[in-house]
C-alpha cells in the first residue's frame, strides 16, 4: 500500500499535468476517499504549493497558472528521454540556446541516480552520429518566441537582420511560420516594404518586435513547401535541366526539393523533367549513376562532358585485372 507522503507526490504530479481536476478524478487515481484528496490538497498548500479550488459543475482542483514547480520529478525512462532529446538537439542545432540547453542538462544530471547517470555516459560514449558538428546556428530564444507568436496572431513583425554579406537592416516582416531545416531556424513570410516573399534565418535576426496591426497569410503552400521551393529556385551558377524515366519518389530519394524543381505533369509517360540551380556540376554524375535510371541532359553541355568522363574512368577500372 503507497505511504501518505507517496500519494501527496503523485496528486502534485496530476495536478502538474495541467487542467482541473475533479474530487472524483483524483480520489479514483490516489485510491483513496473524496476527504483524503481535500486532505492532500490541503498538505500542499501547507508547503506553499499554490493549489486553487475550482467551483461548479465540472470543478476541482488545479495548480495556478503560471505556477513554476520546483521539484522536476521524472522517471528514469523520462529523464533518460530528456537528456537524448538534449544532446540530439544540441548536435542538430534545433535547440534555442547554448547556455539554455547546457544548464537544464547539469540540472538534469545532477539529480539522476548514480546508476542511471552512469548507463548515460555509457550510451553517450557508445553514440556516433553521421554527420560533423559545425557551430550550431542557434537562434535567440527572445527572437525565436516573438516570431512565434507573431505568427500565431498574424501580427507584423519588426527584424533586425544581418544577411550572408554582412549587411545589417531593419525590416517589417508578415511572417507565415518557422522552420527547422537541416541544423537551422527559418522564418518564411512576405516583406511588405519590396512586396514579395522572403524566407530569413533566424540565427541572424538581432532583435524582433511585434508592431500594430494584423494581416491575412495567403493561401497555398505551407511554410516548409515554400522554403524549400526557394532553396531550389535560389540564383546558382548552373540551371540543370534533365529528363528521367523514374517515379516521383525514386527520383525524390534523391533529390529532395530542396535540391531539385519536380515537373509532376511529365514528359511522356514514365519520364519526369527535372530542374536544378547548383553552384557546382561535379557531384551530380554520381548521384545519376547511383539513381540507376535511364535520363537525358538537356542542359548544360559541360555536364554531359562530366558524365562521359565518369563512365570512361568507371569503364578503365573495370578493365583492370
Amino acid at each position: 500500500m503507497p505511504r501518505p507522503a507517496g500519494r501527496v507526490l503523485t496528486l502534485l504530479e496530476l495536478l502538474q499535468s495541467g487542467g482541473t481536476r475533479t474530487v472524483a478524478e483524483l480520489a479514483d487515481r490516489l485510491g483513496v476517499e473524496g476527504r483524503t484528496v481535500r486532505r492532500y490538497v490541503d498538505q500542499l498548500i501547507d508547503l506553499d504549493v499554490p493549489v486553487e479550488s475550482v467551483r461548479g459543475r465540472y470543478g476541482g482542483y488545479r495548480l495556478a497558472p503560471g505556477y513554476r514547480l520546483p521539484p522536476l520529478m521524472l522517471g528514469d525512462d523520462e529523464a533518460l528521454a530528456v537528456m537524448l532529446g538534449l544532446v540530439a538537439g544540441r548536435r542538430a542545432g534545433m535547440t534555442a540556446g547554448h547556455t539554455a540547453t547546457e544548464t537544464a542538462s547539469a540540472k538534469i544530471r545532477r539529480v539522476l541516480p548514480k546508476h542511471l547517470a552512469g548507463r548515460l555516459d555509457t550510451l553517450l560514449e557508445a553514440l556516433a552520429f553521421t554527420d560533423r558538428p559545425g557551430e550550431p546556428a542557434v537562434p535567440d530564444a527572445a527572437v525565436l518566441l516573438t516570431v512565434a507568436d507573431a505568427v500565431r496572431n498574424r501580427r507584423p513583425v519588426s527584424i533586425r537582420y544581418t544577411d550572408r554579406d554582412g549587411r545589417r537592416t531593419e525590416r517589417t516582416l508578415h511572417a507565415y511560420g518557422i522552420v527547422a531545416h537541416a541544423g537551422r531556424w527559418y522564418v518564411t513570410g512576405a516583406d511588405p516594404g519590396i512586396g514579395a516573399d522572403r524566407t530569413f534565418r533566424l540565427d541572424r535576426i538581432a532583435g524582433a518586435r511585434t508592431l500594430p496591426g494584423s494581416f491575412e497569410a495567403p493561401a497555398g503552400p505551407d511554410p516548409a513547401e515554400r522554403l524549400l521551393s526557394g532553396f531550389a529556385t535560389a540564383g546558382y551558377r548552373h540551371e540543370v535541366v534533365l529528363r528521367i524515366h523514374a517515379t516521383a519518389e525514386r527520383i525524390r530519394a534523391r533529390l529532395p526539393a530542396a535540391v531539385a524543381i519536380l515537373d509532376e505533369d511529365g514528359v511522356d509517360e514514365g519520364w519526369l523533367r527535372v530542374r536544378l540551380r547548383v553552384e557546382r556540376l561535379d557531384w551530380l554524375p554520381p548521384l545519376l549513376a547511383a539513381l540507376d535510371r535511364p535520363f537525358v541532359v538537356e542542359r548544360p553541355d559541360e555536364l554531359r562532358g562530366l558524365l562521359i568522363g565518369l563512365a570512361d574512368r568507371l569503364a578503365a577500372y573495370a578493365r583492370q585485372a
